[in-house]
């Protein structure tokens, strides 16, 4: 994960308001249509536990896998920019 990414999960997880802004959000719907079209969200789902139980592995290599398509580079780029407003 780059340093903007690892910010912006950062950013996220300090404010719950403005997670719960971006999960409503097209882009943020975007994002969870990435992250869970392969199997329907398990990946998703033992990736946010074992990052919940302080190994946060899964979900990085995750977010590294979305962002080496050009899709989700782009969404990732949109987020960081709307939560930087």
């Amino acid at each position: 994960m780059d340093d903007k990414t690892a910010r912006l999960a950062q950013q996220l997880k300090n404010n719950p308001a403005m997670l719960r802004s971006l999960m409503q959000s097209q882009d943020g719907q975007a994002l969870m249509q990435l992250l869970t079209r392969k199997d329907q969200g398990a990946g998703l789902q033992r990736a946010a536990q074992a990052a919940a139980n302080g190994n946060p592995a899964e979900i990085t290599s995750m977010i590294q896998n979305l962002m080496r398509s050009p899709e989700g580079a782009a969404l990732v780029e949109r987020i960081n920019k709307a939560v930087q407003k």
